[in-house]
């Protein structure tokens, strides 16, 4: 295997990886989470069955987050042969670092947003604190939609890497 076939390889399933992280994102968003208010009017059943869809998706996350970091990070090093002085020296290199800091502030928001309010959330509605709970919904919808908006910005990133060779 010559080395271009294994860039093009990893390249593949980065990709791959990507659509299932991104497309999956966006399902729980604009399909499962509408979907849920016509599965019943109980909130507490509600809020349980996108909790436990929510971490089912959550392995799937996990899976696809470390293949993407692991794959990115080799991806990356090939596209800047190896020299990190073209992180900050060439556009392309600007652009690619960007992306690497873009992806762990998304990282870090996404994985702080759901371990700790996803309990929490599914906590409050066992207990029927359904004011609370709303709450803290609201403060998990921004992380989330702000989440949504960072990983468009990655999107925007690795389209324009394409355009700005270092």
């Amino acid at each position: 295997m010559s080395s271009l076939d294994l860039i093009m390889a990893v390249l593949i399933i980065h990709v791959f990886a990507s659509i299932m992280f991104i497309g999956g994102s966006f399902f729980i968003w604009f399909i499962v989470w509408p979907a849920s208010y016509k599965m019943t009017k109980d909130e507490s059943m509600r809020t349980k069955i996108v909790g436990i869809i929510g971490r089912y998706f959550g392995w799937w996350t996990d899976a696809t987050i470390a293949i993407l970091v692991v794959s990115g990070g080799y991806l990356g090093y090939e596209y800047i042969h190896g020299n990190f002085g073209l992180l900050t020296t060439t556009i392309g290199g600007k652009i690619l670092l960007a992306k690497v800091i873009v992806v762990w502030i998304m990282i870090v928001l996404m994985y702080a947003n759901n371990i700790y309010h996803g309990k929490l959330i599914m906590r409050l509605a066992e207990e029927k604190k359904y004011d609370e709970m709303k709450r803290i919904r609201k403060i998990t919808h921004v992380a989330s939609f702000i989440t949504l908006g960072l990983i468009l910005a990655i999107m925007g990133l690795a389209v324009l890497l394409q355009f700005f060779m270092p």
